[in-house]
């Protein structure tokens, strides 16, 4: 069984940053894309950024877009997300998502989760 497994969570002020990582626990399957989604209490799950592992494209949701910055380790099947200019609406826990097939902002289009990271930031 393979899981996501998500470091680098923690609590900072506005306007600083913050580098999530992630790397797949047990076997490593060659992944269409991975992803980062955000849940807050209440609210659905958030896709945040996008990326396909072949070509390197990444797609951002709105929010984030010119902050945030999704990365990959072919080698290594990682994948990062650098978190700048960070503000009190991006709190959440974050989560780690990997697509064998598909990709995109549909959490259902992702086949294996980590069990997420928090994310605080104080105004």
């Amino acid at each position: 069984q393979v899981q996501m497994v998500e470091s680098g969570g923690g609590s900072v002020q506005t306007g600083e940053s913050l580098r999530l990582s992630c790397a797949p626990s047990g076997r490593t399957d060659r992944y269409n894309a991975m992803a980062w989604f955000r849940q807050t209490p209440g609210l659905e799950r958030e896709r945040v950024a996008t990326i396909y592992t072949a070509s390197g494209n990444t797609n951002y949701a709105n929010a984030v877009q010119g902050r945030f910055t999704i990365s990959q380790d072919n080698a290594r099947r990682t994948v990062a997300l650098q978190m700048n200019s960070l503000q009190p609406a991006d709190s959440a826990m974050y989560y780690c998502a990997a697509s064998l097939t598909a990709g995109g902002s549909d959490a259902n289009a992702y086949d294996y989760w980590g069990q997420g990271t928090q994310v605080t930031v104080n105004s």
